[in-house]
């Protein structure tokens, strides 16, 4: 699958999003990278920034946006069809993205999203 073609599937999963939770989506930027970082080839995606739970009245004062990573190697890998892919990308930007909300992985585990 080409990048752009991927970078359309993670377009579509952040668009699947209820308005009322992207909303809250200011000040972070969705990159989608070809590799994973080289301490965890297999990582599908990652959230670099502070949940919104740990932020207090100062913290945007100067600071950097927010990054959710997700991995087109790595999800490629994994998936047999273009169907697949989607359906990886979807849990993957999800999983992200609550993650910026705040939501760990044991929670997210507990909801099915892991």
């Amino acid at each position: 699958m080409t990048r752009e073609a991927f970078e359309r599937l993670v377009g579509l999963a952040l668009d699947e999003i209820p308005p009322q939770l992207t909303r809250n989506l200011r000040n972070v930027v969705i990159l989608v990278e070809d590799d994973a970082p080289e301490d965890d080839p297999d990582l599908l995606g990652l959230y670099e920034g502070t949940p919104l739970t740990e932020r207090d009245e100062w913290w945007a004062a100067g600071s950097l946006p927010d990054r959710i990573l997700i991995f087109r190697n790595p999800t490629l890998a994994i998936c047999e069809t273009e169907q697949e892919v989607a359906q990886e990308v979807r849990i993957t930007v999800r999983h992200e993205v609550a993650h910026h909300f705040g939501i760990d992985d044991a929670r997210l585990h507990d909801l099915g999203w892991s």
